[in-house]
Protein backbone atom coordinates (compact mmCIF):
# COMPACT_ATOMS: atom_id res chain seq x y z
CA UNK A 1 0.00 0.00 0.00
CA UNK A 2 0.89 3.65 -0.50
CA UNK A 3 2.71 5.39 2.25
CA UNK A 4 1.96 9.06 3.34
CA UNK A 5 4.03 10.69 6.13
CA UNK A 6 2.39 12.48 9.10
CA UNK A 7 3.72 14.45 11.91
CA UNK A 8 2.36 17.30 14.24
CA UNK A 9 4.57 20.15 15.75
CA UNK A 10 4.21 22.16 18.54
CA UNK A 11 6.33 23.39 21.53
CA UNK A 12 7.49 21.98 24.62
CA UNK A 13 7.43 24.91 26.64
CA UNK A 14 3.57 24.62 26.60
CA UNK A 15 2.86 21.17 28.00
CA UNK A 16 3.96 22.33 31.58
CA UNK A 17 2.24 25.68 31.56
CA UNK A 18 -1.45 24.23 30.38
CA UNK A 19 -3.31 21.54 31.65
CA UNK A 20 -5.06 18.97 28.90
CA UNK A 21 -3.66 21.27 25.63
CA UNK A 22 -1.28 18.18 24.66
CA UNK A 23 -3.64 15.55 24.88
CA UNK A 24 -6.58 17.20 22.81
CA UNK A 25 -3.91 18.33 20.40
CA UNK A 26 -2.61 14.94 20.17
CA UNK A 27 -6.21 13.73 19.99
CA UNK A 28 -6.56 16.09 17.04
CA UNK A 29 -3.88 14.48 14.99
CA UNK A 30 -4.78 11.23 15.87
CA UNK A 31 -8.32 12.22 14.40
CA UNK A 32 -6.36 13.12 11.22
CA UNK A 33 -4.46 9.88 10.87
CA UNK A 34 -7.72 8.04 10.99
CA UNK A 35 -9.61 10.12 8.31
CA UNK A 36 -6.66 9.89 6.11
CA UNK A 37 -6.25 6.29 6.44
CA UNK A 38 -9.80 5.94 4.90
CA UNK A 39 -8.73 7.28 1.69
CA UNK A 40 -7.20 3.82 1.56
CA UNK A 41 -3.24 5.01 2.18
CA UNK A 42 -0.93 3.52 4.78
CA UNK A 43 -0.18 7.11 7.21
CA UNK A 44 3.30 6.69 9.22
CA UNK A 45 2.78 8.75 11.90
CA UNK A 46 6.35 10.03 13.48
CA UNK A 47 3.93 11.57 16.24
CA UNK A 48 4.33 15.46 18.28
CA UNK A 49 7.70 16.97 17.21
CA UNK A 50 8.00 19.66 19.62
CA UNK A 51 11.80 20.62 19.85
CA UNK A 52 14.50 20.16 17.32
CA UNK A 53 16.00 16.73 19.17
CA UNK A 54 12.38 14.92 18.30
CA UNK A 55 12.71 16.70 14.69
CA UNK A 56 16.04 14.25 13.61
CA UNK A 57 13.99 11.69 14.91
CA UNK A 58 11.13 12.00 13.09
CA UNK A 59 13.08 12.83 9.99
CA UNK A 60 14.99 9.59 10.33
CA UNK A 61 12.15 7.95 10.40
CA UNK A 62 10.21 9.03 8.11
CA UNK A 63 12.66 8.73 5.40
CA UNK A 64 13.21 5.21 6.29
CA UNK A 65 9.20 4.76 5.26
CA UNK A 66 9.94 5.71 2.36
CA UNK A 67 7.05 7.66 2.11
CA UNK A 68 5.18 9.90 -0.94
CA UNK A 69 4.68 13.09 0.85
CA UNK A 70 4.30 14.51 3.97
CA UNK A 71 1.59 16.20 5.78
CA UNK A 72 2.95 18.62 8.52
CA UNK A 73 -0.39 19.27 11.04
CA UNK A 74 0.57 22.66 12.78
CA UNK A 75 -1.22 21.58 16.01
CA UNK A 76 -0.33 24.84 17.81
CA UNK A 77 2.20 27.54 17.55
CA UNK A 78 6.03 25.60 16.81
CA UNK A 79 8.88 26.64 15.74
CA UNK A 80 10.21 26.67 12.61
CA UNK A 81 13.79 25.03 13.85
CA UNK A 82 11.37 21.96 14.89
CA UNK A 83 10.10 22.00 11.01
CA UNK A 84 13.11 22.47 8.43
CA UNK A 85 15.27 18.98 9.38
CA UNK A 86 12.14 17.25 9.10
CA UNK A 87 11.61 18.83 5.43
CA UNK A 88 15.37 18.99 4.07
CA UNK A 89 15.35 15.01 5.13
CA UNK A 90 12.55 13.45 3.34
CA UNK A 91 13.21 15.47 0.44
CA UNK A 92 9.25 14.87 -0.69
CA UNK A 93 6.85 17.63 -0.67
CA UNK A 94 5.06 18.89 2.48
CA UNK A 95 1.58 19.40 2.79
CA UNK A 96 1.31 21.96 5.81
CA UNK A 97 -2.31 21.18 7.88
CA UNK A 98 -3.39 24.69 8.63
CA UNK A 99 -6.65 23.32 10.20
CA UNK A 100 -8.31 24.23 13.16
CA UNK A 101 -10.69 22.42 15.44
CA UNK A 102 -13.65 24.30 14.80
CA UNK A 103 -14.41 27.01 12.17
CA UNK A 104 -14.91 29.71 14.65
CA UNK A 105 -14.56 30.04 18.36
CA UNK A 106 -16.87 30.27 20.86
CA UNK A 107 -15.92 34.60 21.57
CA UNK A 108 -18.88 34.31 24.74
CA UNK A 109 -18.11 31.00 26.09
CA UNK A 110 -14.11 31.61 25.91
CA UNK A 111 -14.47 35.09 27.45
CA UNK A 112 -16.37 34.52 29.98
CA UNK A 113 -13.67 31.72 31.42
CA UNK A 114 -12.52 34.37 33.21
CA UNK A 115 -8.73 32.33 34.10
CA UNK A 116 -6.73 33.98 32.05
CA UNK A 117 -4.20 31.08 31.73
CA UNK A 118 -7.33 28.76 30.51
CA UNK A 119 -8.14 31.03 28.17
CA UNK A 120 -4.65 31.29 26.70
CA UNK A 121 -4.19 27.75 26.44
CA UNK A 122 -7.89 27.45 24.77
CA UNK A 123 -6.34 29.86 22.47
CA UNK A 124 -3.14 28.23 21.80
CA UNK A 125 -5.64 25.31 21.13
CA UNK A 126 -6.69 27.25 18.11
CA UNK A 127 -3.85 29.52 16.85
CA UNK A 128 -2.79 27.10 14.02
CA UNK A 129 -2.42 29.74 11.81
CA UNK A 130 0.14 31.32 14.12
CA UNK A 131 3.28 29.30 12.50
CA UNK A 132 1.90 29.03 9.06
CA UNK A 133 3.84 32.34 7.92
CA UNK A 134 6.99 31.06 9.59
CA UNK A 135 7.09 28.01 8.03
CA UNK A 136 6.67 28.80 4.68
CA UNK A 137 9.15 31.58 5.10
CA UNK A 138 11.88 29.24 6.30
CA UNK A 139 10.81 26.92 3.03
CA UNK A 140 10.68 29.63 1.01
CA UNK A 141 14.24 30.35 1.63
CA UNK A 142 15.32 26.57 1.83
CA UNK A 143 13.95 26.22 -1.27
CA UNK A 144 11.62 23.31 0.16
CA UNK A 145 8.69 22.32 -2.03
CA UNK A 146 5.35 22.52 0.05
CA UNK A 147 1.47 23.13 -0.12
CA UNK A 148 -1.45 24.25 2.42
CA UNK A 149 -4.47 22.92 3.59
CA UNK A 150 -6.40 25.59 5.28
CA UNK A 151 -9.33 25.18 7.03
CA UNK A 152 -10.87 22.98 10.32
CA UNK A 153 -10.50 19.85 11.46
CA UNK A 154 -14.85 18.91 9.76
CA UNK A 155 -14.13 21.28 6.58
CA UNK A 156 -15.73 19.41 3.50
CA UNK A 157 -13.66 21.63 1.29
CA UNK A 158 -10.10 21.11 3.34
CA UNK A 159 -10.64 17.37 3.49
CA UNK A 160 -11.47 17.06 -0.58
CA UNK A 161 -8.03 18.76 -1.08
CA UNK A 162 -6.14 16.15 1.42
CA UNK A 163 -8.31 13.43 -0.43
CA UNK A 164 -6.67 15.07 -4.16
CA UNK A 165 -3.22 14.95 -2.30
CA UNK A 166 -3.60 11.72 -1.31
CA UNK A 167 -5.04 9.97 -5.26
CA UNK A 168 -2.36 11.72 -6.34
CA UNK A 169 0.60 10.70 -4.02
CA UNK A 170 -0.99 6.87 -5.29
CA UNK A 171 -0.30 7.67 -8.61
CA UNK A 172 2.98 8.69 -8.07
CA UNK A 173 3.88 5.56 -6.54
CA UNK A 174 1.83 3.62 -9.31
CA UNK A 175 3.72 5.27 -12.58
CA UNK A 176 6.87 4.84 -10.57
CA UNK A 177 6.71 0.98 -10.43
CA UNK A 178 4.24 0.43 -14.02
CA UNK A 179 5.98 -1.69 -16.74
CA UNK A 180 5.22 0.02 -20.15
CA UNK A 181 5.51 -2.28 -23.33
CA UNK A 182 5.98 -0.86 -26.93
CA UNK A 183 4.94 -3.37 -29.26
CA UNK A 184 6.23 -2.72 -32.53
CA UNK A 185 6.69 1.36 -33.40
CA UNK A 186 5.71 4.32 -34.15
CA UNK A 187 3.20 5.10 -37.05
CA UNK A 188 5.70 6.18 -40.01
CA UNK A 189 5.69 10.30 -40.11
CA UNK A 190 3.89 11.03 -36.46
CA UNK A 191 6.35 13.15 -35.63
CA UNK A 192 4.52 14.48 -32.83
CA UNK A 193 4.12 11.07 -31.18
CA UNK A 194 7.61 10.36 -31.08
CA UNK A 195 8.81 10.86 -27.35
CA UNK A 196 12.37 9.97 -25.85
CA UNK A 197 11.42 6.88 -23.10
CA UNK A 198 14.18 8.19 -21.14
CA UNK A 199 12.98 11.11 -20.17
CA UNK A 200 9.20 9.20 -19.82
CA UNK A 201 11.06 7.00 -17.24
CA UNK A 202 13.16 9.60 -15.36
CA UNK A 203 9.81 11.94 -14.92
CA UNK A 204 7.68 9.19 -13.83
CA UNK A 205 9.64 6.18 -13.00
CA UNK A 206 7.99 4.20 -15.21
CA UNK A 207 10.07 0.89 -16.73
CA UNK A 208 9.65 0.29 -20.22
CA UNK A 209 10.07 -3.39 -21.98
CA UNK A 210 10.63 -3.33 -25.51
CA UNK A 211 8.13 -6.23 -26.89
CA UNK A 212 8.43 -8.41 -30.48
CA UNK A 213 5.85 -8.79 -32.24
CA UNK A 214 7.48 -12.92 -32.89
CA UNK A 215 6.81 -13.29 -28.98
CA UNK A 216 2.77 -12.86 -29.26
CA UNK A 217 2.97 -14.81 -32.52
CA UNK A 218 4.12 -17.59 -30.50
CA UNK A 219 1.61 -17.18 -27.81
CA UNK A 220 -0.79 -17.18 -30.29
CA UNK A 221 0.54 -19.99 -31.80
CA UNK A 222 -0.26 -21.89 -28.33
CA UNK A 223 -3.88 -20.90 -27.99
CA UNK A 224 -6.57 -23.46 -27.92
CA UNK A 225 -10.07 -23.83 -28.89
CA UNK A 226 -11.52 -23.81 -25.66
CA UNK A 227 -9.09 -20.74 -25.23
CA UNK A 228 -10.70 -18.68 -27.62
CA UNK A 229 -14.73 -20.12 -26.95
CA UNK A 230 -14.07 -18.52 -23.34
CA UNK A 231 -12.80 -15.28 -24.67
CA UNK A 232 -15.81 -15.03 -26.99
CA UNK A 233 -18.26 -15.17 -24.35
CA UNK A 234 -16.37 -12.45 -22.39
CA UNK A 235 -16.66 -10.18 -25.56
CA UNK A 236 -20.19 -11.13 -25.14
CA UNK A 237 -20.41 -10.54 -21.80
CA UNK A 238 -19.14 -6.98 -22.31
CA UNK A 239 -19.95 -5.66 -25.72
CA UNK A 240 -22.69 -5.88 -27.83
CA UNK A 241 -21.21 -8.09 -30.95
CA UNK A 242 -23.23 -6.87 -33.82
CA UNK A 243 -25.03 -9.23 -35.86
CA UNK A 244 -23.07 -7.64 -38.85
CA UNK A 245 -20.24 -9.41 -37.33
CA UNK A 246 -18.81 -12.48 -39.06
CA UNK A 247 -17.92 -15.40 -37.03
CA UNK A 248 -14.69 -16.04 -38.24
CA UNK A 249 -13.89 -12.24 -37.43
CA UNK A 250 -15.07 -13.16 -33.63
CA UNK A 251 -12.56 -15.96 -33.56
CA UNK A 252 -9.88 -14.10 -35.15
CA UNK A 253 -10.22 -10.99 -32.71
CA UNK A 254 -10.57 -13.89 -29.77
CA UNK A 255 -7.83 -15.33 -30.73
CA UNK A 256 -5.76 -12.30 -30.86
CA UNK A 257 -6.89 -11.28 -27.55
CA UNK A 258 -5.48 -14.21 -25.24
CA UNK A 259 -2.57 -14.01 -26.64
CA UNK A 260 -2.34 -10.27 -25.72
CA UNK A 261 -3.62 -11.54 -22.28
CA UNK A 262 -0.91 -13.56 -21.75
CA UNK A 263 1.67 -11.24 -23.65
CA UNK A 264 0.52 -8.87 -20.53
CA UNK A 265 0.76 -11.39 -17.77
CA UNK A 266 4.94 -13.10 -19.58
CA UNK A 267 5.95 -9.36 -18.69
CA UNK A 268 3.92 -7.98 -16.00
CA UNK A 269 2.60 -4.61 -17.94
CA UNK A 270 0.52 -2.16 -16.72
CA UNK A 271 0.34 -0.44 -19.70
CA UNK A 272 1.57 -0.71 -23.44
CA UNK A 273 1.59 1.27 -26.87
CA UNK A 274 1.44 -0.60 -30.46
CA UNK A 275 1.33 -0.09 -33.48
CA UNK A 276 2.84 -2.51 -36.54
CA UNK A 277 2.72 -2.77 -40.30
CA UNK A 278 2.86 -6.31 -41.49
CA UNK A 279 3.53 -7.47 -45.53
CA UNK A 280 0.46 -8.01 -47.20
CA UNK A 281 -1.04 -11.52 -45.72
CA UNK A 282 1.31 -11.96 -43.82
CA UNK A 283 1.23 -13.62 -40.09
CA UNK A 284 1.81 -9.88 -38.38
CA UNK A 285 -0.60 -8.03 -40.30
CA UNK A 286 -3.04 -10.64 -39.45
CA UNK A 287 -2.62 -10.34 -35.59
CA UNK A 288 -1.89 -6.34 -35.76
CA UNK A 289 -5.60 -5.97 -37.50
CA UNK A 290 -7.48 -8.28 -35.00
CA UNK A 291 -6.02 -6.33 -31.66
CA UNK A 292 -8.79 -3.68 -31.06
CA UNK A 293 -11.05 -5.83 -29.00
CA UNK A 294 -9.17 -7.09 -26.91
CA UNK A 295 -6.95 -4.10 -26.23
CA UNK A 296 -10.01 -3.02 -25.07
CA UNK A 297 -11.11 -5.39 -22.71
CA UNK A 298 -7.56 -4.79 -21.86
CA UNK A 299 -7.74 -0.77 -20.93
CA UNK A 300 -11.32 -1.31 -19.43
CA UNK A 301 -9.46 -3.75 -16.87
CA UNK A 302 -6.78 -0.38 -16.73
CA UNK A 303 -4.33 -1.96 -18.51
CA UNK A 304 -4.42 0.95 -20.97
CA UNK A 305 -3.45 0.10 -24.70
CA UNK A 306 -2.74 3.40 -27.11
CA UNK A 307 -2.46 2.61 -30.21
CA UNK A 308 0.09 4.45 -32.82
CA UNK A 309 2.65 3.31 -30.49
CA UNK A 310 1.49 7.08 -28.64
CA UNK A 311 3.79 6.02 -25.14
CA UNK A 312 3.10 9.23 -24.40
CA UNK A 313 -1.01 8.69 -24.43
CA UNK A 314 -0.20 5.21 -22.51
CA UNK A 315 1.40 7.19 -19.86
CA UNK A 316 -1.73 10.01 -19.53
CA UNK A 317 -4.01 6.84 -20.14
CA UNK A 318 -2.38 4.94 -17.22
CA UNK A 319 -2.63 8.41 -14.63
CA UNK A 320 -6.69 8.52 -15.76
CA UNK A 321 -6.78 5.09 -14.93
CA UNK A 322 -5.08 5.11 -11.12
CA UNK A 323 -7.49 7.79 -10.54
CA UNK A 324 -10.36 6.05 -10.99
CA UNK A 325 -11.66 7.73 -14.10
CA UNK A 326 -10.82 5.62 -17.18
CA UNK A 327 -8.67 6.94 -19.76
CA UNK A 328 -10.11 6.54 -23.12
CA UNK A 329 -7.79 6.47 -26.02
CA UNK A 330 -8.97 9.49 -28.09
CA UNK A 331 -8.20 12.23 -30.73
CA UNK A 332 -9.81 15.44 -32.40
CA UNK A 333 -12.21 13.85 -35.05
CA UNK A 334 -14.10 17.29 -36.22
CA UNK A 335 -16.05 20.56 -34.56
CA UNK A 336 -19.85 21.64 -34.49
CA UNK A 337 -19.77 25.48 -34.42
CA UNK A 338 -23.51 25.36 -34.27
CA UNK A 339 -23.60 23.09 -31.20
CA UNK A 340 -20.24 24.86 -30.23
CA UNK A 341 -18.93 21.16 -29.16
CA UNK A 342 -15.55 19.33 -30.05
CA UNK A 343 -15.50 15.97 -31.06
CA UNK A 344 -13.05 13.63 -29.95
CA UNK A 345 -12.42 9.61 -30.53
CA UNK A 346 -10.55 6.79 -32.48
CA UNK A 347 -10.64 3.98 -33.84
CA UNK A 348 -8.56 1.88 -31.83
CA UNK A 349 -8.66 0.61 -27.96
CA UNK A 350 -11.23 1.84 -25.55
CA UNK A 351 -11.89 2.12 -21.76
CA UNK A 352 -15.20 0.16 -21.83
CA UNK A 353 -16.26 0.63 -18.55
CA UNK A 354 -16.73 4.72 -19.02
CA UNK A 355 -19.15 4.27 -21.66
CA UNK A 356 -22.53 5.96 -22.04
CA UNK A 357 -24.95 3.05 -23.00
CA UNK A 358 -23.70 -0.15 -24.97
CA UNK A 359 -20.60 -0.79 -26.37
CA UNK A 360 -20.73 -2.22 -29.67
CA UNK A 361 -18.21 -4.70 -31.56
CA UNK A 362 -18.91 -4.28 -35.41
CA UNK A 363 -16.85 -4.89 -38.01
CA UNK A 364 -14.94 -1.90 -40.39
CA UNK A 365 -14.55 -2.72 -44.08
CA UNK A 366 -10.99 -1.25 -43.74
CA UNK A 367 -8.68 0.77 -41.16
CA UNK A 368 -8.43 4.10 -42.67
CA UNK A 369 -4.51 4.95 -42.89
CA UNK A 370 -3.69 1.27 -42.12
CA UNK A 371 -3.43 -1.48 -43.78
CA UNK A 372 -6.24 -4.48 -43.20
CA UNK A 373 -9.30 -4.62 -41.83
CA UNK A 374 -11.20 -6.14 -38.96
CA UNK A 375 -13.47 -5.61 -35.88
CA UNK A 376 -13.80 -1.98 -34.00
CA UNK A 377 -15.61 -0.72 -31.02
CA UNK A 378 -18.17 1.78 -31.99
CA UNK A 379 -18.77 3.85 -28.65
CA UNK A 380 -19.61 7.13 -26.49
CA UNK A 381 -18.30 8.13 -23.06
CA UNK A 382 -20.60 8.55 -20.64
CA UNK A 383 -22.21 11.99 -20.86
CA UNK A 384 -21.25 14.62 -17.70
CA UNK A 385 -17.91 15.89 -16.38
CA UNK A 386 -14.86 14.68 -18.15
CA UNK A 387 -11.10 15.13 -17.93
CA UNK A 388 -8.64 15.61 -20.84
CA UNK A 389 -4.73 14.91 -20.33
CA UNK A 390 -1.68 15.26 -22.60
CA UNK A 391 1.63 14.09 -21.43
CA UNK A 392 3.31 16.39 -23.56
CA UNK A 393 7.09 16.42 -24.41
CA UNK A 394 8.20 20.08 -24.95
CA UNK A 395 11.37 21.76 -25.72
CA UNK A 396 12.40 22.45 -22.31
CA UNK A 397 10.73 18.76 -20.11
CA UNK A 398 8.08 16.53 -19.87
CA UNK A 399 4.83 18.84 -18.65
CA UNK A 400 0.94 17.83 -18.37
CA UNK A 401 -1.93 19.19 -20.02
CA UNK A 402 -5.19 18.78 -18.90
CA UNK A 403 -8.63 20.45 -19.25
CA UNK A 404 -12.19 19.98 -17.78
CA UNK A 405 -15.57 19.79 -19.95
CA UNK A 406 -18.72 17.63 -20.63
CA UNK A 407 -19.63 14.64 -22.50
CA UNK A 408 -22.79 15.63 -23.82
CA UNK A 409 -25.25 14.46 -25.94
CA UNK A 410 -26.19 14.47 -29.36
CA UNK A 411 -25.20 12.97 -32.65
CA UNK A 412 -22.11 11.18 -33.15
CA UNK A 413 -20.08 9.41 -36.09
CA UNK A 414 -21.64 6.07 -36.92
CA UNK A 415 -18.25 4.91 -38.17
CA UNK A 416 -16.77 1.92 -36.20
CA UNK A 417 -14.91 4.44 -33.39
CA UNK A 418 -15.15 5.66 -30.28
CA UNK A 419 -16.61 9.33 -30.80
CA UNK A 420 -18.29 11.75 -28.19
CA UNK A 421 -18.88 15.59 -27.95
CA UNK A 422 -17.03 17.68 -26.19
CA UNK A 423 -18.29 20.83 -24.34
CA UNK A 424 -16.20 23.42 -22.87
CA UNK A 425 -16.51 26.55 -20.52
CA UNK A 426 -14.32 28.87 -22.88
CA UNK A 427 -16.14 27.38 -25.78
CA UNK A 428 -15.00 25.40 -28.98
CA UNK A 429 -13.14 27.60 -30.60
CA UNK A 430 -10.83 29.05 -27.88
CA UNK A 431 -10.47 25.68 -26.36
CA UNK A 432 -8.89 24.34 -29.42
CA UNK A 433 -6.17 27.44 -30.03
CA UNK A 434 -5.50 26.95 -26.75
CA UNK A 435 -4.80 23.58 -26.21
CA UNK A 436 -3.35 22.72 -29.51
CA UNK A 437 -0.78 26.08 -28.77
CA UNK A 438 0.90 24.03 -26.19
CA UNK A 439 2.01 21.34 -28.36
CA UNK A 440 0.61 17.78 -27.49
CA UNK A 441 0.41 15.39 -29.42
CA UNK A 442 -2.53 14.92 -31.66
CA UNK A 443 -3.86 11.88 -29.02
CA UNK A 444 -5.03 12.64 -25.81
CA UNK A 445 -6.64 10.08 -22.52
CA UNK A 446 -9.99 11.15 -22.08
CA UNK A 447 -11.62 9.99 -18.38
CA UNK A 448 -14.81 10.39 -16.17
CA UNK A 449 -15.11 13.17 -13.62
CA UNK A 450 -13.39 16.50 -12.87
CA UNK A 451 -10.05 15.64 -11.94
CA UNK A 452 -7.76 18.43 -12.89
CA UNK A 453 -7.14 19.23 -9.01
CA UNK A 454 -5.61 15.99 -8.85
CA UNK A 455 -3.37 15.79 -11.85
CA UNK A 456 -2.03 19.24 -10.79
CA UNK A 457 -1.12 17.86 -6.89
CA UNK A 458 0.51 14.72 -9.36
CA UNK A 459 2.48 17.55 -11.37
CA UNK A 460 3.99 18.91 -7.88
CA UNK A 461 4.60 15.62 -6.57
CA UNK A 462 6.59 14.88 -9.60
CA UNK A 463 8.03 18.14 -10.10
CA UNK A 464 6.48 18.88 -13.36
CA UNK A 465 4.87 21.63 -14.78
CA UNK A 466 0.67 21.74 -15.12
CA UNK A 467 -1.50 23.50 -17.38
CA UNK A 468 -5.18 23.74 -17.52
CA UNK A 469 -6.72 25.10 -20.45
CA UNK A 470 -10.25 25.05 -18.75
Amino acid sequence: MTKVGLFGIGLDTYWAQFEGLLDNLLGYQNSIKHKIEQFGIEVVDAGMVDNPVKAQAAAEFLKKSDVEIVFLYVSTYALSSTVLPVAQKIKVPTIILNLQPVPVLDYAAFNALGDRGKMTGVWLEHCQACSVPEIACVFNRAGIQYDFVTGYLEDEQAWSEIESWVAAAKVAAAMRTNRLGILGHYYGGMLDVYTDTTKQSAVFGTHIELLEMCELKKLRDEVTIEDIEIKIQEFRSVFEVTEECDQDEIERAAHTSVALDRLIEAHDLGSMAYYYEGMAGNDYENIVTSVIAGNTLLTGKNIPVAGECEVKNAQAMKIMAELGAGGSFSEFYLMDFNDDIVMLGHDGPAHFAIAEGTVKLVPLPLFHGKPGKGLSIQMSVKHGPVTLLSVVEGKDGIFLLTAEGESVEGPVLNIGNTNSRYRFSIGAREFMNQWSKKGPAHHCAIGIGHVADKIDKLGKILGIEVVKIC
